[in-house]
């Protein structure tokens, strides 16, 4: 019946929807992981990374060699993963980010664009892609399968989707509950007028990029198992791009419509991945998604201005 229905509908059987749809939704996932950690590194420091994907996937590109090729603890080299995306944030955050602070926004961005392009370049000088080399980076989770309406669902999968929820309500508490989460808000506000009041602006803003980093590191290690491949090229854009739209989306201020985004486009690209004409232009998904949020969330500023004008 599922199948006749989809069939009808979609022109695709059920059977080769069911999948597309679940990595769809896991996919998105990560993309609101990631989206989460921009809003709030940008909300506390100005500052709009888009050198996301290419920590995360530096960090996978050092799991692995630490894996296959030293033989060390998977465990192991998964912590190291999301250790690696805190610390690499940090110290960059310490460092350049500091030195760029009282610059224009597009400024920062263009030091993290310049942060994400070298990180490229090391990871293809060492690691460089091409011949019969598949990295693949599975985690344990992969190995668990349920079915779930029909489909096959890897443990990997719904954590993925788990954790991006778990981290958007411990970060929304955060920010308001606790001492250094009002200092963040206080920063985005106003930088300045926060360091007249006694906040320690620099400690403050360390502790946001790090924990953006771990956010990072955590998503460059799930990625690589929902794609079945550690395509450090691919990681490093496909991330970036769907998390800022998911961003967008959230309006750089918002953590759960960030979560949104992040997951309607996920799924939007699952949707398209049966179609052989339409799956070409599942890239173009977080620019769809984001200008159709971004324009209907505006509606009613711009029939106010209508009005006004009139």
């Amino acid at each position: 019946m599922h199948s006749l229905l989809a069939f009808a509908i979609f022109g695709v059987d059920w059977f080769f929807i069911r999948p597309q749809l679940v990595l769809g939704l896991a996919l998105g996932g990560v993309y609101a992981l990631s989206g989460v950690g921009i809003v709030v590194l940008y909300r506390a420091t100005g500052v709009l990374n888009v050198a996301f994907g290419a920590i995360g996937a530096a960090g996978a590109l050092i799991a692995y060699w630490m894996i296959y090729n030293q033989g060390w603890p998977e465990w192991l080299g998964f912590t190291v993963c999301v250790l690696f995306g805190g610390v690499v944030n940090l110290a960059y955050g310490v460092t350049v980010g500091a030195a760029f602070a009282p610059r224009d926004p597009l400024v920062k961005m263009m030091g993290t664009l310049a942060l994400a392009l070298i990180l490229l370049g090391l990871m293809t000088w060492r690691a460089p892609i091409g011949g019969a080399i598949v990295r693949l980076l599975p985690l344990p989770s992969s190995k668990h399968v349920y079915q779930i309406l029909g489909a096959g669902v890897t443990l990997t999968q719904i954590l993925a989707l788990a954790l991006a929820l778990a981290i958007t309500v411990v970060t929304t508490i955060f920010l308001r509950v606790t001492a250094l989460g009002t200092a963040m808000r206080a920063l985005a506000n106003d930088r300045e007028i926060t360091a007249t009041l006694g906040v320690p602006v620099r400690q403050v803003e360390a502790s946001a990029w790090f924990g953006s980093g771990i956010v990072c590191g955590a998503a460059g290690l799930i990625l690589p198992d929902l794609l079945v491949s550690l395509d450090y090229g691919s990681l490093t854009f496909v991330v970036v791009i769907a998390s800022l739209a998911a961003a967008l989306i959230g309006r750089l201020e918002s953590l759960w419509w960030t979560l949104v985004g992040g997951i309607a486009i996920g799924f939007a690209q699952g949707a398209l991945a049966p179609y052989i004409s339409l799956s070409r232009y599942r890239q173009s998904v977080p620019f769809v998604v984001a200008i159709v949020a971004l324009l209907w969330m505006s509606r009613r500023r711009v029939v106010v201005i209508s009005r006004t004008a009139q």
